[in-house]
């Protein structure tokens, strides 16, 4: 198939390119140089041009506290540029995959939340993705929303890379465990991604590793699997804490975690649990230094 990655140099976009080259598909992975989703003419232009099978847009502001005092700059790119997507795309008859966030939640809720859960975004950056859903949703005939949490990969800075780094230099670390989600590994998301584009279950999608943590928990894991896979040195001694130790200026969902109930009755396979991928992505970084 002919895919077009938005976003294609993002920690997510960068292992879906790769993923699909591997899978034998022709690629067009577009940068924020190579296409400026924002500009309706230039994404009817070079999605015209390439004629896609399938977007998958992964382009998206996800500086989450700027967010909130950069309103207009986070609207234009995940509302508007996203309506820009979907009507180069539909004026072509491609698929869309975009990708959303479990910030469309107002993360207040006991139990995991499945993709018919009724959205309540708090920050600008929830409201904003969540805008961009309803925008897919609008104008293309062919799409899938997929929201994830999160994430992580080789490619970008992420909780991973930032942990393994203080638990080397920082004698006391304190994480909090007040926050409950699922840790995504890019590679294990781009996998399903593949997968999904190759159907017409359209619809929308929760799609992160399965099982769930606290970031403090997380953090446990990392610890205990970058000692025994890498063979890192950790000093650090670990300390629970609140949400309310670390203001910041957006609110951070205290439950992330999502029920993958599209993927259960769409008969697609799980993906696997968030130590495992955890797993995979160490020995990636080991191989890769």
């Amino acid at each position: 198939m002919n895919v077009l990655v938005t976003g294609a140099s993002g920690q997510l976009g960068v292992d879906t390119v790769a993923v699909l080259e591997r899978k034998g598909h022709t690629v067009l992975g577009c940068d924020r140089h190579q296409l400026d989703i924002t500009n309706l003419e230039q994404c009817q232009q070079v999605i015209g041009e390439f004629a896609p099978d399938v977007v998958i847009h992964c382009a998206a502001y996800t500086a989450v506290d700027a967010a909130e005092s950069d309103i207009d700059g986070a609207y234009l790119v995940n509302a508007t540029g996203s309506r820009n997507i979907a009507v180069a795309a539909e004026a072509v008859q491609a698929k869309v995959i975009y990708i959303s966030t479990d910030y469309v939640f107002d993360g207040q809720g006991e139990q995991p939340y499945h993709e018919y859960d009724n959205t309540d975004p708090q920050g600008i950056y929830g409201k904003s993705k969540h805008a961009g859903e309803v925008l897919t949703q609008t104008l293309s005939s062919r799409y899938f929303i997929v929201r994830t949490s999160w994430v992580y990969g080789m490619h970008g800075n992420n909780f991973v890379k930032t942990m393994l780094k203080l638990g080397q230099e920082k004698p006391q670390l304190k994480v909090v465990h007040d926050q409950k989600g699922s840790p995504t590994y890019t590679v294990d998301l781009a996998e399903f991604l593949s997968e999904l584009m190759l159907t017409e279950k359209y619809g929308i999608y929760h799609a992160s590793n399965s099982e769930a943590c606290t970031w403090y928990e997380f953090t446990q894991e990392i610890f205990a699997q970058a000692k025994q896979i890498l063979g890192a040195e950790i000093i650090a001694e670990l300390e629970p804490c609140t949400t309310t130790d670390f203001p910041r200026p957006a609110p951070r969902p205290a439950n992330s975690v999502m029920e993958h109930l599209s993927i259960r009755t769409n008969g697609f396979e799980d993906i696997r649990s968030w130590q495992d991928g955890l797993t995979a992505f160490l020995q990636e970084l080991k191989q890769s230094s």
